[in-house]
């Protein structure tokens, strides 16, 4: 296997081209590895459409980037598609060094057509699945791939030793042109077209029609066990994920060491990686594996199931799908099996291993998640669907956050994004639809360095309830307590677990609930804050936190590389 292989050398030499054919290996010399990848605009044939699409090598999904951890990996890209773009190595913490961290006007200005960025990086204390994506517009639904990061030689893994490895990318496919559909939501005011189906590793499967060859299968063997390293890439949806007739053994979520459980099915957000163990213990024959969106609020969802084959060796695709054909997936809005799954989600905390939880917090922060309505002239309502942070909806600047506070710019952002909602109400209770609108601004919050900071993040009733996966950029945090209804200050806290909390990037906020995580503030930079579906975002549910340079030699931002794209 390609990523079980021993590299030679702590620095990886990734160049990924958006352009022209053109893959060339060079020979291994000073201890670095260089690769040249084939990267375009290439038409993609779905569900009886072909459409060009951007892609990494031609390739949907993109490839899998694999490192050890300890690496130095350096990724040169070179845009040659009519788009600006850039990349963000999702869960990677990029210590002093958010120049590598990818998402646009946040960390960097983005490439432009005909540029190139090399993205240079360590992975230090770090091991497992995480994913790289384009942070751009809507970009990231066909460009994406895996992240896999090996531990260093001789340290094994804390489980079983599986025969075999594979990466599951959960994602979505649109028959048009995704910048389009989204350009024409922003046109209406309301949300776009959701996609045509999803996929599983770039393919549908069998449920979709003149989708015979857009099927993805994994070969097994009877009585040995696998390692599935599952991503989810869809742009706007949590998915179920499960195997007919196998059940999982959750071992890792976002490249961090879990508990072992075992389930029937998983849950998992957009932006999130769940690693788990199969064991091949069946009657040989062939199994569909399935995905499907998990919505616990009335709202329109995409519930359009995407199929994959778990085929036994020896076995021809000739043979139907052993019965019952489909796995057993939770309902689409089965708030009970979503909250109880996230619930057995726990940190290893092993000597190796530990859960390191602040105990003490510096910082309290509360954040209110709001859907509303801005008026818009331009838009055919005459309104805008937005989101917001405590009634702040963030507005992109013009240039990178992290150049302007590296230089000092000023005027770029202000650094008063609110702690806490200027007004409180019954977030949760009866829909509020009067006093919609929300202030607009690029406004952040300033956080001293090493301080500890608690967050907790409560959804809202305005205009409907809905999970929100958020993910935290430059960081893993621990996700110390979560609930239904309304935070209570005087009494939650009391229920947290500050022993073994899972540690993650990425975090659902319950329909209708709070989460409540804590981080500890060592990475100075600036570290975007955002939901991770695409649609919310780009409506604005996102902020930054600017943590300031610490009193050591190695405790501030590191100056930016020489080819750092101009806006």
């Amino acid at each position: 296997m390609a990523h079980m292989m021993s590299f030679p050398s702590h620095t990886c030499l990734l160049i990924i081209l958006f352009g022209f054919i053109g893959l060339t290996s060079f020979p291994v010399e000073a201890a670095i590895k260089k690769y040249q990848f084939d990267i375009q605009v290439k038409n993609v044939s779905r569900l009886c459409h072909a459409k060009p699409i951007v892609t990494v090598n031609g390739r949907f999904p993109g490839p899998t980037i694999y490192v050890r951890e300890g690496d130095r990996v350096q990724i040169n890209v070179t845009n040659h598609v009519k788009y600006n773009l850039s990349i963000h190595w999702h869960g990677l913490k990029q210590y002093r060094n958010g120049w590598a961290d990818g998402p646009a006007y946040i960390t960097q200005c983005p490439i432009q057509t005909g540029s190139s960025y090399t993205y240079d990086f360590n992975v230090t204390g770090q091991r497992g699945t995480l994913w790289w994506h384009a942070h751009i517009l809507w970009l990231r639904a066909t460009v994406y791939g895996a992240i896999v990061i090996m531990p260093k030689p001789g340290t094994p893994f804390p489980f079983p030793q599986p025969a075999r490895e594979f990466e599951i990318l959960l994602g979505e496919w649109w028959h048009k042109d995704v910048e389009e559909v989204e350009k024409q939501g922003n046109k209406m005011g309301l949300p776009p077209n959701m996609s045509d189906a999803h996929t599983i590793n770039g393919k549908p499967g069998p449920l979709f029609p003149c989708s015979e060859k857009h099927t993805y299968a994994m070969e097994v063997e009877q009585g040995k066990t696998y390692l599935l390293r599952i991503i989810n890439a869809a742009l706007n949806d949590e998915l179920f994920f499960a195997i007919a007739g196998h059940n999982m053994t959750v071992v890792e979520v976002d490249a961090v060491y879990t508990k072992p459980f075992n389930t029937e099915a998983i849950l998992i957000a957009p932006g999130q990686t769940t690693n788990v163990l199969v064991k091949a213990n069946k009657l040989a024959s062939r199994y569909f594996m399935a995905t499907r969106t998990f919505m616990d609020a009335p709202i329109p969802v995409d519930n359009k199931t995407a199929t994959a084959i778990f085929q036994y060796k020896g076995i021809p695709n000739t043979v139907l799908p052993s019965l019952p054909s489909l796995p057993h997936l939770p309902a689409g809005n089965d708030t009970v099996f979503a909250l109880s799954y996230n619930k057995k989600i726990r940190s290893l905390n092993s000597a190796q291993y530990p859960a390191n939880v602040p105990l003490k917090v510096d910082r309290n922060l509360f954040l209110t998640i709001g859907l509303g309505k801005n008026s818009c002239p331009t838009c055919i309502n005459g309104t805008r669907l937005v989101a917001s942070l405590n009634n702040v909806t963030f507005v992109m600047p013009q240039t990178a956050l992290l150049q302007a506070h590296y230089f000092n710019n000023k005027g770029v952002f202000r650094t008063d994004f609110p702690d806490r909602p200027s007004t409180t109400f019954n977030y949760t209770g009866a829909p509020l639809t009067a006093n919609l609108g929300t202030s607009i601004g690029t406004r952040v919050s300033k956080v001293a360095f090493n301080s500890t900071v608690e967050l907790v993040l409560q959804d809202t009733n305005l205009l409907s309830v809905e999970s929100h996966p958020f993910h935290l950029h430059g960081y893993n945090f621990f996700v110390v307590g979560t609930g239904v209804g309304n935070f209570d200050p005087s009494k939650d806290p009391a229920k947290y677990n500050l022993v073994d909390p899972v540690e993650r990037n990425t975090v659902g906020v319950p329909t209708g609930g709070w989460t409540a995580i804590r981080f500890r503030a060592d990475n100075p930079g600036v570290w975007f804050f955002h939901c991770h579906l695409e649609l919310h975002t780009g409506w604005g549910l996102k902020t930054a936190f600017v943590v300031e340079d610490g009193p050591g030699q190695d405790q501030s931002v590191l100056p930016p590389p020489k080819d750092l794209p101009a806006c």
